[in-house]
């Protein structure tokens, strides 16, 4: 299982969204900076501290032209109710299949429970890789005005082709 380096094409990954629709990554996030992050279940205390960071971080990354999604394991009731707790805006997937997104991405998978560990990836405007996390297990994970700091130093300090 490959991880994304830096400069890699995000794949192609396709999960239902809580309240409807699909999250198509990377196209959804496309012409703009994303958050992608894979969540281990809203059972996971850490968890939901990410991701009540990301929301309550939601107008500073949208300032720094970024749009964040997120993703688990989690069945479609599970995930309302996670939405609905934390009254999350940004897309949520659920429903992912473990495997085949850790074959696409290199996220870790436990072996025992069969979820995702959490992994984040900021991507590009293009869908390519500039920053991926993996955590094989509770900690370690992206954090907001971390990202929020690499968007700005992106913007001060663009790549050269």
């Amino acid at each position: 299982m490959p991880l994304l380096p830096p400069g890699a094409a995000f794949p192609t990954l396709t999960v239902p969204k809580s309240g409807g629709g699909q999250i198509n990554l990377p196209d959804d996030l496309a012409a703009d900076y994303g958050i992608v992050l894979f969540y281990r279940g809203s059972w996971c205390p850490y968890c939901n501290a990410q991701l009540r960071a990301f929301e309550r971080a939601s107008q500073s990354l949208a300032e720094a032209g970024a749009r964040v999604v997120a993703l688990s394991v989690d069945d479609e009731a599970t995930t309302a109710a996670l939405v609905e707790r934390h009254g999350l805006t940004m897309p949520i997937g659920y429903g992912a299949d473990a495997t085949s997104i850790s074959a696409a991405t290199g996220a870790f998978v436990d072996s025992e429970g069969g979820f995702l560990q959490s992994t984040g990836f900021l991507l590009d405007p293009s869908g390519k890789v500039v920053i991926s996390v993996y955590s094989s297990g509770a900690i370690g994970r992206l954090v907001p005005e971390d990202v929020v700091g690499m968007l700005r130093y992106l913007r001060e300090h663009p790549p050269t082709a």
